[in-house]
């Protein structure tokens, strides 16, 4: 070796060595400084690997060490001997912005004892257009969880057309354009669509591409509550096939959210989907999905059963045309389809209805029985003096299992806060996340428990783009579930369903404690997220 080569060398190794000890040295003087030691705990880091043993520093809102920290000290120590130390859990679909705006449930308990330390709200095509007014609301009383927004397709439709069935003019277009344009500029992650309700079911798949596409020149994302989960209209295939369009047309993440194969005209389709959804991706197309660990579905009696076009105009209209006898026996005809497509009255149940809350936990065929009246016409009058929510029981447990163990499959809730004892909601509100590890992990063995967490943790970081969420690494926000698997339990049921999980002994939302030993803490250290 020449003189030059040698001193080239010694220099190199001489570098290496400096930048070691300046690692070392900030690691120490981290250490020495931390907020948080959470001792011995079983990392699941979000990536999908299996747990292992160390030890995680927090200071401040981040994780600034992991690894052997047995000599170190810190203000607050946590034991995790026995428990298992992962990410917050993100949930991809959630309808909690309306309850996150009231001081009494925006603390955020029923998400963060599900170990829930982020939410994305605006799902489905709907919700607030004016995000900044939003997240004004938002963070008026504070935040128990962090929010991530999308911006609404059919709320903007609505806005700039009403609840017309027709096409945008070139003016409207642009007017769609723009305000998806500014919900974007505003930190939205994406676009939410929701083609089988009204009035997003009027929108042309070219429309949605075109709206996307702005969503795109952000770098978004565009989740859509699919155009048919059953055979309503085009059919459960091809309305994933219009998520795969969209996605590939405006060159960006697509996302058929909560996805299901839903009643019996579609039950084990689910093989044929995941087909395609992973024929698309060897394609260079960026497809995913989210899904709530349930066999029962929830969304409102009039979105169930009546066709769209009878809501052409909204809910005044469609009670005009009941009273018409021949538009009647029309709209009665496509009801009497869609109730079998659901699997019959005795799979509706029954979870708000502001008119008469007495009907609330019961069955579209128990209210039948009860009035002594055909099925559809107990719907029809129950749609003629309102609007009913409703759980519907029409999956396929072995469609569950297979969309659930795809790796592109993240988790997700799509449920909302409400007041404790109010109705009688879907038990996903309460429990949806530890229902996933308890039923599906533990009992079933459907998925491991890496493949659950990373399903809620990073898997939804890197798909949504959030910085420095999503793992347990240097570097990363300290939004951390510290759980007891053994413990872990939905409580919730579908005829009680407010009942709190258990099992999360620590959970932290930007390294500020919310629960602690089990307990409860009202800090609302949350924030609104930007894109």
């Amino acid at each position: 070796m020449n003189k030059l080569c040698k001193n080239q060398h010694k220099l190199i190794v001489s570098s290496i060595i400096l930048l070691l000890l300046l690692c070392c040295a900030e690691i120490v003087n981290a250490q020495k400084h931390l907020d948080l030691l959470i001792n011995d705990g079983k990392i699941l880091d979000g990536t999908g690997n299996p747990w292992y043993y160390a030890d995680v520093g927090v200071k401040g809102d981040r994780i600034v060490v992991v690894g052997d920290l047995t000599e170190v000290s810190a203000k607050d120590t946590i034991d995790a001997k026995g428990l298992y130390v992962s990410p917050g859990f993100i949930d991809v679909h959630s309808h909690s912005g309306p309850g996150l705006e009231d001081p009494k449930l925006s603390g955020a308990e029923p998400l963060l004892r599900q170990g829930v330390t982020s939410v994305v709200i605006n799902p489905d095509g709907g919700g607030d257009i004016d995000l900044e007014k939003q997240k004004r609301k938002l963070l008026k009383h504070g935040l128990g969880v962090n929010v991530a927004q999308l911006v609404p397709h059919g709320s903007i439709r609505e806005e700039v057309i009403g609840m017309a069935d027709r096409a945008p003019n070139p003016a409207e277009m642009e007017q769609m354009k723009q305000l998806v344009n500014k919900g974007m500029q505003n930190g939205a992650f994406g676009l939410s669509s929701g083609p089988f309700y009204s009035p997003g079911s009027f929108a042309s798949t070219q429309e949605l591409i075109e709206l996307a596409d702005v969503a795109a020149k952000y770098g978004g994302i565009y989740t859509s509550h699919i155009r048919d989960e059953s055979n309503y209209t085009i059919g459960l295939g091809a309305a994933v096939d219009e998520v795969i369009e969209i996605a590939r047309k405006a060159e960006l993440p697509g996302i058929i959210t909560h996805i299901k194969a839903l009643g019996p005209p579609v039950w084990d389709l689910s093989s044929t989907i995941v087909e395609n959804i992973e024929n698309a991706r060897e394609e260079g197309v960026e497809v995913f999905a989210d899904q709530y660990p349930y066999e029962a579905s929830a969304t409102g009696l009039i979105s169930a059963l009546v066709p769209r076009w009878a809501e052409e105009g909204g809910h005044d209209a469609l009670v005009k045309r009941l009273e018409d006898p021949e538009t009647r026996s029309k709209i009665k005809t496509a009801m009497n389809q869609n109730l079998k497509r659901r699997g019959g009255a005795d799979r509706i149940q029954f979870r708000y209805y502001d008119p008469d809350s007495t009907i609330e936990g019961k069955t579209l065929k128990d209210l039948s029985e009860e009035r002594d009246k055909a099925s559809l016409e107990v719907a029809i009058a129950l749609i003629s003096k309102g609007e009913p929510g409703i759980v519907s029981f029409n999956m396929k447990e072995e469609d569950v299992h297979r969309f659930m163990q795809q790796s592109w499959t993240m988790t997700c809730s799509d449920g909302g806060l409400v007041p404790m004892g109010q109705g009688v909601p879907h038990p996903r509100n309460y429990g949806a996340f530890p229902r996933k590890i308890r039923k599906y992990v533990v009992e079933q063995n459907a998925i491991s428990l890496s493949q659950a967490i990373r399903s809620m943790t990073n898997l939804p970081a890197a798909v949504f783009n959030f910085e420095n969420r999503g793992l347990i690494r240097e570097g990363m926000t300290a939004d951390i579930a510290i759980f007891d698997l053994d413990a872990v339990k939905d409580n919730a049921g579908f005829q009680a369903p407010h009942q709190l999980s258990e099992g999360m002994i620590h959970v932290l939302v930007n390294g500020s404690f919310a629960i602690k030993d089990e307990s409860f803490i009202d800090t609302r250290t949350g924030q609104v997220l930007k894109h």
